[in-house]
């Protein structure tokens, strides 16, 4: 076996991290995870961590759920895997049915791919297409909001509003109408939360007045903005959203790929306002944490605008040579068993409760914390140089990146957005693990920002 040495110096010398800057990473030590149990994370030196962001938002059930585990194993002695392009597969019709029986509204059609920036590529080209095949080719434009993240291929950076992580990529990148998203503790309209009137709808609708013949589809994250740094939206803004898209003839995208399966206290992040979209994206926790799935939800509407003959040329032409993987979607059945096994949904209340009344106790009356943010599990801890003012800190400080490293000192790994400390632990979470993963946080924060030990 391989010495926890030995596979530092390997990955120095050949492994190119995501969203990490190559120089920090040869400075630091790093963690080499080798296995995992529940809600924790163990290192090839033995350590343990818990897993206080469920693997990069993914895990739902803990690691190494023996029915997910025995599932995958079950499906491995069938088929690993064959292909969607003229054949079909037991999993992959089951988990879209079952898909289909979830999620709201009308939404009865599901195409598979591997990652959320695949499901929102899949929804904009089907969104487009359809368009021009109802005979409504004026609509091709797309209407996104300040600030979005909807994934990394060029469609959906197309529709990200984060120039730290996209502003490089622009000459590549179609055009998109950018409405402002309501992140009020920093409001981009500069306007008071007690006051605006949600102003920021005013500014869609004036853009939807002005611009809505041309525009094809809305693309929005419902109710979190997530790698915006847990930016949560007033009540009724999602449901305001979808009504002024209905009134306009635009096509609404929902893109749950971080909110979707429980993590904001409901199975959809849409349910909460009632709202039934044409396009519903999820991947993310889809399988539990176990495989790269995703997929991208329409109406019977949608679909029958993909048929005619051959000839007309109207087929959806899009794929990829994993599409609806059978160890995915065999995976993903035995997650959704899962959520009526564990009753999963009908205990997020009470956890919801004790991690909203832990913030409130041990993290909001921080000196450097200038506000913490909360839907369901997922939580944003933003941190600021002066609480009055709200001034951040200089960026070359790393505040964010200095607290999550002091937290793992801890026993807890977490990741930042920037100054905001994020916290999205596993639907499996125990109470008592939520207030470890909270005083840590806290602990953490004070260690890097007043210097308390």
């Amino acid at each position: 076996m391989t010495s926890p040495a030995d596979l530092e110096a390997l990955d120095r010398r050949h492994l190119w991290h995501p969203f990490t800057q190559a120089e920090e990473w040869d400075a630091e030590d790093f963690l080499v995870i080798e296995s995992a149990e529940g809600c924790w994370l163990v290192d090839a030196r033995g350590r343990r961590y818990l897993d206080g962001v469920s693997s990069l938002w993914v895990n739902l059930h803990g690691h190494r759920r023996p029915e997910i585990d025995r599932a995958v194993i079950d499906q491995l002695g069938r088929v690993a895997h064959s292909t969607l392009l003229g054949l079909a597969s037991a999993p992959s019709i089951e988990l879209a049915a079952r898909l289909a029986s979830l999620a709201p509204g009308r939404l009865s059609r599901v195409f598979y791919s591997d990652s959320g920036s695949t499901a929102v590529e899949v929804a904009l080209k089907m969104a487009f297409q359809c368009c021009r095949q109802r005979g409504e080719g004026q609509r091709s434009r797309f209407v996104a909001f300040t600030d979005a993240y909807h994934g990394d291929t060029v469609g959906s950076v197309s529709l990200g509003g984060m120039d730290l992580f996209h502003g490089i990529y622009r000459p590549l990148l179609f055009d998109a109408l950018r409405a402002p998203y309501p992140y009020c503790y920093r409001c981009p309209l500069g306007a008071a939360p007690t006051t605006c009137g949600q102003a920021c709808l005013g500014r869609l609708e004036e853009l939807l007045e002005r611009e809505g013949r041309g525009v094809c589809a809305l693309v929005i994250e419902p109710l979190v903005q997530g790698a915006a740094g847990i930016v949560t939206a007033p009540e009724g803004f999602l449901a305001e959203v979808a009504r002024l898209a209905r009134r306009h003839g635009v096509l609404l995208v929902c893109d749950e790929v971080a909110t979707g399966f429980g993590r904001t206290g409901t199975m959809f992040a849409c349910e909460q306002e009632g709202v039934e979209p044409d396009f519903l994206c999820v991947a993310k926790g889809l399988t539990g944490g176990y495989l790269p799935l995703a997929a991208t939800l329409t109406t019977d509407e949608v679909y029958e605008a993909f048929r005619g003959p051959y000839e007309a040329h109207q087929t959806f032409y899009h794929g990829h040579s994993y599409t609806g993987n059978p160890l995915g979607c065999a995976a993903a059945l035995a997650s959704l068993d899962l959520f009526a096994q564990d009753r999963v949904l009908e205990g997020l209340p009470a956890k919801i409760d004790r991690l909203r009344d832990g913030l409130a106790r041990r993290v909001t009356p921080l000196r450097h914390v200038g506000e913490v943010r909360q839907r369901g599990l997922m939580v944003g801890i933003e941190l600021v140089a002066d609480r009055e003012t709200r001034e951040p800190y200089p960026p070359a400080l790393r505040m964010g990146r200095r607290a999550i490293l002091e937290a793992r000192r801890r026993g807890v790994v977490i990741r930042p957005l920037g100054d905001v400390v994020v916290l999205l632990p596993p639907l499996a979470i125990s109470l008592e693990e939520l207030d470890l993963l909270v005083d840590a946080a806290a602990d953490a924060i004070a260690a890097v920002t007043e210097g308390v030990a």
